[in-house]
């Protein structure tokens, strides 16, 4: 190499990454750049884009978890080349995903936890998809034994998040979801036994209602699909959604009968990176015995280097998330998910507190019955000078996400603010945020917003 090369070279290495020539132009962003770029160069404009992000910390319109244990970050970065589809290539890891099964398996009450059959999926989604696969094959089989039309397969629901929607327009399910009336935001046992009949493949109860956080009444509803067994014969199974509840009712409400301790219970999915405390990337389904989990489901492949059963919608994904939540069972047990779980229902219930002392709001849900949240409307009778689409865009500009949203049919005429306490959201956090919302209604206060025509359901405005 010349010495004038040598020297570019160094001049290279000492320089200023924006004083750089990479930096010193745009760099492509919808066509790949014909030269390589200094590694340096290209992590820090990457970076630089995602300050524009919003931070997850405030984001409490999310489920999701958004605080983890520094060991976790490190087995995060151990396991970015483990594969989880190939169990041969890394056994053990297949190995820590059937003890996480298991264990969930006994916390949620299986009659037989040591020889029940579940799996890891990306998130609750994909596990509520692959529970209600195999509840319409098994009814498909009742059908077809019985001689009879299978044309018109339903499943009964209350208000429910969108996969169940995408789950029933892709496997050809009528989806008969209860409507919400007056006062009335969840499932009902009454509610759902009149939409049941022998086309009914199930009824999906959800432990934490997206819209409002509260549990849906499982028990209640087992019990009156008993009774209609006794009635007219049907024997409807039950899949639980609970894609938040799962990892939160055994620690902190244990005696709350929801899980395989009902018979009529035959798949619980679950979503490890929310209330499980794992990074985004992990859900799980466990069926009640090896029978609710049809055979002609599952395949075989040999091509990864042995002979191995796989049952999902995806094939190769990433193995770190569930190395995590092995580490999350590991690292707390039953007592430190209960002491975080419970922090988090005190903060919640705190937040509910301070929010209703704030005159303008009408709590809809406090943070006992459900999932550690609260959810709010305006008062009818009071006018701030904003709606809550309005007080949503405002406190964004402190950092603080929190969604408002129009209720479900038959209410869609409510609107509401909804909070998640998650594990990180500390009462310190909680008190910042009721200052920011103080500030953002004196604001509207000298700056009242008036709507037009529909534009309050769309957030639109004008300032007077």
């Amino acid at each position: 190499m010349a010495l004038h090369e040598k020297n570019k070279v160094r001049a290279d290495i000492l320089d200023d990454v924006y004083a750089s020539s990479d930096l010193s132009v745009v760099m492509p962003k919808y066509k790949m750049p014909k030269k390589e770029q200094n590694p340096r160069h290209a992590y820090q404009v990457v970076h630089d884009e995602l300050m524009l992000d919003g931070n997850a910390r405030q984001n409490l319109a999310t489920f999701c978890q958004t605080w983890v244990d520094p060991e976790i970050h490190r087995l995060m970065d151990e396991c970015i080349d483990k594969n989880m589809i190939d169990k041969d290539e890394y056994p053990q890891s297949a190995e820590i995903e059937n003890r996480c099964v298991h264990m969930l398996a006994d916390l949620w009450n299986s009659p037989d936890a040591a020889n029940t059959l579940g799996c890891s999926t990306t998130g609750s989604s994909e596990a509520a998809m692959l529970g209600g696969m195999a509840l319409k094959w098994r009814w498909r089989e009742k059908m077809k034994a019985a001689g009879t039309p299978m044309d018109k397969p339903n499943m009964v629901c209350g208000p429910v998040q969108v996969c169940w929607h995408k789950f029933a327009r892709y496997w050809d399910v009528e989806l008969r979801e209860i409507p919400m009336e007056g006062d009335r935001l969840i499932m009902t046992p009454e509610e759902a036994v009149k939409r049941c009949d022998e086309n009914t493949i199930c009824v999906v109860p959800t432990l934490g209602v997206t819209f409002t956080c509260q549990y849906e009444p499982v028990k209640a509803v087992s019990d009156a699909l008993d009774q209609f067994q006794n009635d007219t014969g049907l024997d409807i199974p039950i899949h639980v959604d609970g894609a938040s509840g799962g990892f939160l009712a055994p620690f902190v409400d244990p005696d709350l009968e929801w899980d395989f301790r009902l018979p009529r219970v035959k798949s619980i999915n679950a979503s490890g990176h929310k209330y499980g405390l794992a990074p985004l990337g992990v859900g799980w389904i466990i069926w009640r015995d090896k029978e609710d989990l049809p055979e002609d489901l599952i395949f075989r492949v040999n091509y990864l280097g042995g002979n191995m059963p796989t049952f999902a919608l995806n094939f190769s994904r990433p193995g770190g998330q569930i190395v995590a939540q092995y580490y999350n069972f590991l690292r707390l047990g039953r007592e430190g998910y209960r002491k975080i779980q419970q922090s988090s229902y005190d903060t919640a219930r705190y937040l509910s507190g301070e929010i209703d002392k704030l005159g303008l709001f009408k709590i809809i849900y406090n943070g006992r019955g459900g999932i550690p949240a609260m959810s709010w409307s305006l008062k009818e009778d009071v006018d701030p000078g904003f709606n809550l689409f309005d007080l949503s865009d405002r406190i964004r500009s402190r950092g603080w996400q929190i969604a408002a949203y129009s209720m479900p049919p038959n209410r869609q005429d409510l609107v509401i603010m909804r909070i998640l306490v998650r594990h990180g959201v500390s009462r310190d956090l909680v008190d910042l945020l009721i200052e920011d919302l103080k500030r953002c209604i004196t604001y509207f206060e000298k700056n009242p917003v008036t709507h037009k025509g529909n534009e309050e359901e769309s957030g639109s405005f004008n300032h007077t």
